[in-house]
């Protein structure tokens, strides 16, 4: 099988990359190297694979690429909240004309195999939720006023009263809360659209918080735990928002590499969209201490701070029956472990 991968020098393409290789199949990777995740070329990259360095914008760079594959893996995206509105071109360029791209040039090639999309748990916003009164609800945004507060939890639109949150499912209602979760759902209709025309089977991966090897830090655009980690070795507490009892599912980078590869060889002909989560949500103090306790350094107790900020959501956790019904995918990693590798683990 030869499968083209988007975005496969990155932290979550690199593990696609090589489990692909290692099971044998045909690979070429189309990356842009963008600044904002790579300080330079990685060191890490797989010699089985075969590397075209180019924007996904680049319309014959990306029909070059996609001509003859029978698969495509598009984990290429600008990744994180971003650091202020100013950001919003980039995240348009990168995410959704590139996959626009994408899928004219595949359209072109008469390709008609499947499409895994990296998609994010970001276009929930907030994840699912209960009221003691009114059962399943639907919160809006939290408030500047509630969150300056301390009153962290979304409230009933009905009756005011704080909510119990529940796993997100699949079917739950899109609510992009950012720019960059507005670009993922805009990438997932995109998708859509080209499957129906196409006649080509479409699986969205609906990550949840990744984290692993060859994660980002030291950019505004990193993920909470590499934030964390980059905290304890400069010496200093991780700094946890709110009161730390927000709720998220961190997942290993390897299980979702392992899913993708399973999507990849999903042969039902049918689309799908599907969490990947590891199924054992924490709060983010958790996986602070949690990491705080791998790293085994003088400063390592996290700091919870109550300072909040407006694009975050309380509580966004996965329901992850759907797929291990569809691909037979349960995560293997538990958070206690996979924290045990994250502290010494080599990132970018």
């Amino acid at each position: 099988m030869r499968v083209l991968v988007t975005g496969g020098a990155g932290f979550i393409g690199s593990a696609v990359v090589d489990l692909l290789v290692a099971e044998g199949c045909e690979v070429v990777v189309l990356d842009a190297l963008l600044p904002a995740a790579h300080r330079c070329r990685p060191g890490y990259l797989n010699a089985g694979a075969e590397y075209v360095w180019a924007d996904l914008c680049d319309p014959g760079q990306v029909a070059s690429c996609a001509r003859g594959v029978d698969a495509v893996s598009h984990q290429a995206a600008m990744v994180g909240l971003g650091v202020d509105f100013g950001d919003a071109p980039a995240y348009v360029h990168h995410n959704d004309l590139a996959t626009a791209v994408l899928l004219r040039a595949l359209a072109a090639s008469g390709f008609d195999g499947r499409l895994v999309l990296a998609g994010s748990m970001v276009v929930y916003g907030e994840g699912g939720y209960r009221c003691p009164v009114h059962g399943p609800v639907r919160p809006g945004p939290r408030s500047p006023d509630r969150l300056r507060s301390g009153r962290f939890e979304p409230e009933c639109p009905l009756c005011g009263r704080d909510l119990c949150p529940e796993p997100v499912p699949e079917a739950a209602a899109a609510d992009p809360r950012s720019v960059y979760a507005a670009t993922k759902l805009h990438q997932e209709h995109l998708c859509a659209c080209f499957a129906r025309e196409a006649g080509a089977p479409l699986t969205v991966l609906r990550y949840h918080n990744v984290y692993g090897p060859r994660m980002p830090a030291g950019t505004p655009y990193a993920g909470v735990a590499a934030i964390f980690r980059s905290a304890l070795e400069a010496g200093e507490p991780p700094r946890v928002f709110e009161d730390g009892a927000q709720r998220r599912d961190f997942v290993h980078v390897d299980d979702v590499a392992r899913a993708n590869l399973l999507a990849l060889r999903e042969e039902s002909g049918e689309s799908h969209v599907l969490n990947i989560a590891s199924g054992a949500p924490a709060t983010v103090l958790e996986m602070a201490t949690a990491l705080a306790n791998a790293s085994n350094r003088a400063a390592a107790a996290p700091l919870v701070t109550g300072e909040f900020r407006l694009g975050d959501v309380r509580h966004v956790f996965a329901s992850v029956e759907r797929a291990e019904e569809v691909l037979g995918f349960r995560a293997s990693i538990r958070l206690p472990e996979g924290m045990r590798q994250f502290a010494t683990a080599t990132l970018r």
